[in-house]
């Protein structure tokens, strides 16, 4: 017999390269995307149906989604911080009055100093200013109960379009209306906005409004039997509330963004329009 010679030595095999985090490259892992196949560390790991995904792959899948939306097309909401924003500022600026008198005189609505001193912010700064403990305690449980319902039916943009587009409608109403030299403060003009917007939301949604309506008249009552009561606020309110929300609520749902982008532009285009005419009279006639 014959011995065969030894097999030659065979080339050693280079060890296998331990994969690394494509996002971290110095964190070493063996757990890959079930999308694309990357690397990722732990850091990097999305819950996926089977396995983990990478946040791009993440990203990319959401892309497809369709996004819930409110009742008229605003952003889900939770929390409604817009409502509890105003009755922040509320409070804050009513304790300001008790440290400084001049502060009502210079946020109150005033027919004069609107049109003969240019002080236009008058037209929204009077309804976060209050005539007593009563009247912001009124205004604010009003906004407490009724705000977050609209909040979460309309989203935070379009709600604070309608709470300070009702209040600013309430103040052209009296500009128009009021004397010259009779200043009004408080929120009620956009109180009485969102209680006409709660009632034409309830209309849309075929609920029973009988409630609200009948909140609405007897507001109504007190505004015209209780004297020092700025009716003219309370009615510009109402008016501008009802017919913006109309508006927002019966928006077709094609393209109801840019239906409502319209409204809300329109509605402060016709104020602005009322406020300069009344207050080129109110200067032709000085």
């Amino acid at each position: 017999m014959t011995s065969q010679p030894p097999p030659p030595p065979q080339p050693e095999q280079p060890a296998e390269a331990v994969p690394t985090c494509y996002r971290h490259p110095d964190r070493e892992t063996w757990v890959r995307c079930q999308r694309c196949e990357r690397p990722i560390c732990p850091d990097c790991m999305r819950d996926a149906a089977v396995g983990f995904q990478c946040p791009e792959c993440v990203a990319a899948g959401n892309k497809g989604i369709r996004q819930a939306r409110s009742t008229f097309g605003g952003n889900v909401v939770r929390t409604p911080i817009v409502t509890y924003a105003i009755l922040v500022i509320n409070v804050l600026v009513f304790g300001g009055q008790y440290l400084s008198d001049a502060i009502v005189g210079q946020l109150a609505m005033w027919p004069a100093g609107v049109a003969l001193g240019d002080q236009y912010y008058r037209l929204i700064s009077a309804a976060f200013v209050h005539g007593g403990v009563f009247h912001i305690l009124f205004n604010c449980w009003a906004l407490y109960v009724i705000g977050p319902y609209l909040e979460r039916a309309f989203g935070h943009v379009r709600y604070t379009a309608l709470y300070l587009i009702s209040a600013l409608g309430g103040s052209v109403l009296g500009l128009w209306l009021d004397p010259l030299t009779q200043p009004t403060v408080g929120a009620s003009g956009a109180i009485f906005g969102l209680f006409g917007a709660v009632f034409v939301v309830g209309r849309r949604l075929n609920f029973d409004v009988r409630g609200i309506a009948v909140l609405i008249v007897i507001n109504l009552a007190i505004t015209f039997l209780v004297p020092g009561i700025s009716w003219t606020g309370h009615i510009g309110g109402l008016i501008t509330g009802s017919l913006l929300a109309g508006a927002l609520a019966y928006a077709p749902k094609n393209n109801r963004t840019l239906w409502q982008v319209l409204v809300i532009a329109g509605a402060l285009a016709v104020l602005a329009v009322l406020v300069m005419v009344r207050v080129s009279a109110i200067l032709s006639a000085a």
